[in-house]
């Protein structure tokens, strides 16, 4: 039996909640189609949600679309992983190294904050305006989600693990591969959610200031200067919202799989089972 009841109880409780939300998806879409029927809202302004969602399914079938739908999956899978590669060690550094974080902690507050749309001109002076730049703004703003948890992570960690190591006779660096790493992968796989999520943000938002090139944010920008353009700008829209549902939900259930044990997921499972 499940530690937090039946696990017939448990799917219920997920089925229910996946019901619950597709209900207040299908509200939302059916008081959008009534407005832009009954014309109170412009129909240049609001089309119709049965428009939008049929012009969203018939660009499935568009090679372009399709072909800048994966230069944009592209862009955010390599500024991602660029940012997972890069925040890892360096949040392992700065949370086990006291002497590194109080070096580098007015650095990352200066950086930080920093917009990374307002970075684009930048950005884009200094590398031009093709994937390169796309990429670095998304590694940038991507960075921050996972370097944080991971320092928050390893301050987490009971202190008896890694003093019943060291008794043993483990070095510094054993004790990180031993105790402190595993109990801080939840951490860092929440901070790799948040950062896929960012990390589609600015691939989209990139490609829509540049304007040109290929991409999701492309297709939009050019469907938002055309004439009668609203129905693909929101059909791109569309898009993008389902793609960030899809990454979520994946990550979600990956999380849920390898890291069952991790507080939020022992919430969320109580939660299904109550």
């Amino acid at each position: 039996m499940s530690r937090h009841g039946p696990p017939g109880t448990a799917r219920s409780g997920r089925a229910r909640t996946v019901l619950l939300g597709g209900l207040g998806v299908l509200v939302t879409l059916g008081v959008c189609e009534a407005l832009g029927r009954a014309g109170l809202v412009r129909r240049e302004d609001l089309p119709p949600v049965t428009e939008v969602l049929a012009r969203a399914a018939g660009l499935a079938a568009d090679p372009l679309f399709l072909d800048g739908l994966l230069a944009t999956a592209r862009a955010w899978a390599s500024g991602l992983g660029l940012a997972v590669g890069l925040a890892v060690p360096a949040g392992l550094l700065l949370g086990s190294v006291p002497a590194a974080a109080t070096a580098a902690r007015a650095l990352v507050e200066f950086l930080r904050p920093v917009p990374s749309v307002a970075l684009i001109p930048l950005v884009s002076l200094l590398l031009g305006s093709g994937t390169a730049t796309e990429v670095t703004l998304i590694t940038y703003a991507s960075v921050w989600p996972v370097l944080f948890n991971t320092v928050y992570g390893l301050g987490e960690v009971d202190p008896a693990a890694r003093e019943t190591l060291r008794a043993f006779g483990f070095d510094r660096f054993q004790v990180l591969l031993r105790a402190a790493l595993p109990a801080t992968a939840p951490f860092i796989a929440a901070g790799v959610r948040i950062a896929a999520g960012t990390a589609l943000v600015l691939a989209v938002a990139t490609e829509i200031l540049a304007g040109f090139g290929e991409g999701l944010g492309t297709f939009i920008a050019q469907a938002g200067n055309a004439t009668d353009g609203t129905v693909d700008v929101l059909a791109g829209v569309v898009w993008a919202g389902a793609a960030g549902l899809a990454i979520n939900t994946a990550l979600v259930a990956a999380e849920r799989r390898l890291f069952p044990w991790a507080p939020e997921h022992r919430a969320r499972t109580a939660g299904a089972a109550a």
